[in-house]
């Protein structure tokens, strides 16, 4: 069925059907209309009808070798690797390499175990492909390596890059099904493999958020209904925070639940990414050094790459055996942690992949540092600086899941909401 399966992904336009004895195991219809579109169609008969909702196009072309097909969106994400597909020139295959380029596509979205659903497939000159490498054909080996590691990487991340702020359509129905709970059980939902969405923002938004390090707001609590607010933003307009953790916002035709460490941490990240591509990150000294005990062994692993983390805005020195001295912190962070900061740097780069490029290295760290620097759970917000958060959110790619590929955002529809009261 498995095989049946995959021949049947590479030609949309041919009718499938397998039966077991007396048992249809399968059956498929030819697709008709455009290539893509018959593609995704067939993709969705078999890999269910949530990837067709949450999937993004494919397709890029460099030195005569072409990467097309659809990666779902990073919340809709699997336990496994099986759910991933690649085909060259029309067979289907298991190549490391390929899959590697996938993991390393992802690797800003997705928390260790969690895998994308991908179907790529690669057509190139076959004599720039070897596939002989495997007595079943299953792997093959591309002359230039390289090359179609960067195409596959770069075709996944401009895609995910263009889907903006959306996340996948199961998120919401996850929410909906929480509020069922389970007889004689605990309400249970599962972000891993659930998540929601919402169609890229139409124009770069220029609002910056306040500096979340400042005081928080004390005194009663603002009315938040009357206040000017744009309700026609894809995210709405913020009308409570509760738990100081979640920001509730009103769109025009539902509701927004907004988790604002999630969403802040996505969105320090992006900028720190921003800035290291381009002029570097803005650092700002310490008055007084912070000096971090470790043991000799971490802070060897630390110095060792004190050269990158300056990259980033993070200045140490050595300051006897087994500590640290941080002199200098990354502008963007504010307030914050120093040595709980260097303490993590030290346990992540002990999980760091060394085969990894610098610049994958980095943005590994960026997490890290985003997660420190970003507004925290039981922070009290003002009308302001929520309704900035959701406008950053709307203007930042990948907004809609945190660095763990976790959601920072439910939407429920107004009709999902009626349905839960009896309404409908």
């Amino acid at each position: 069925t498995d095989q049946v399966k995959r021949l049947a992904m590479v030609r949309a336009d041919i009718a499938f059907k397998l039966t077991s004895g007396d048992r249809v195991a399968l059956s498929l219809p030819a697709e008709t209309g455009d290539l893509f579109d018959a593609r995704l169609r067939r993709l969705a008969r078999i890999l269910g009808r949530d990837f067709g909702d949450n999937a993004v196009p494919i397709e890029a072309a460099r030195d005569g070798v072409r990467v097309s097909g659809y990666a779902g969106l990073p919340t809709y994400n699997r336990g496994s690797a099986q759910f991933q597909f690649l085909f060259v020139n029309g067979r289907p295959v298991r190549d490391k390499l390929a899959l590697g380029a996938v993991r390393g596509a992802y690797a800003d979205f997705l928390a260790r175990g969690r895998h994308p659903v991908v179907a790529l497939f690669l057509d190139l000159d076959p004599e720039l492909v070897d596939v002989n490498v495997h007595p079943a054909k299953t792997e093959v080996r591309f002359r230039d390596s390289g090359a179609v590691r960067g195409l596959i990487v770069g075709a996944l991340r401009h895609a995910l890059a263009e889907a903006g702020h959306r996340a996948s359509t199961t998120v919401a129905g996850a929410a909906l099904s929480a509020f069922k709970a389970p007889t004689g059980g605990a309400y249970q939902m599962d972000y891993g493999r659930r998540a929601h969405v919402h169609t890229a923002p139409s124009e770069d938004l220029q609002e910056t958020l306040r500096e979340f390090d400042a005081p928080s707001a004390q005194g009663a609590p603002e009315d938040l209904s009357a206040q000017e607010a744009p309700l026609d933003y894809p995210l709405g307009a913020a009308r409570a925070q509760v738990h100081e953790t979640y920001i509730i916002a009103q769109t025009a035709d539902g509701i927004v639940i907004v988790d604002q460490h999630a969403a802040h941490e996505r969105l320090v990240y992006e900028r720190m990414k921003q800035a290291l591509a381009a002029t570097g990150v803005a650092r700002q000294i310490l008055l007084i050094p912070e000096i971090v005990e470790l043991d000799e062994v971490q802070a060897a692993r630390l110095l060792a790459r004190a050269a990158e983390f300056a990259e980033l805005g993070l200045v140490i020195e050595a300051f006897g055996a087994g500590a640290v001295a941080v002199r200098e912190v990354p502008a963007l962070l504010g307030e914050m942690d120093a040595a709980g900061l260097v303490r993590d740097l030290a346990d992540d780069l002990s999980d760091i992949d060394e085969a990894l490029s610098l610049k994958e290295r980095l943005e590994s760290v960026c997490g890290t540092m985003a997660c420190h620097g970003s507004v925290r759970a039981g922070r009290r917000l003002t009308a302001e600086e929520m309704n900035a958060l959701l406008r950053e959110m709307e203007a930042t790619p990948h907004s809609g899941q945190c660095n763990h590929g976790r959601p920072t955002y439910v939407e429920l529809k107004r009709a999902d909401i009626e349905r839960l009261f009896g309404r409908r």
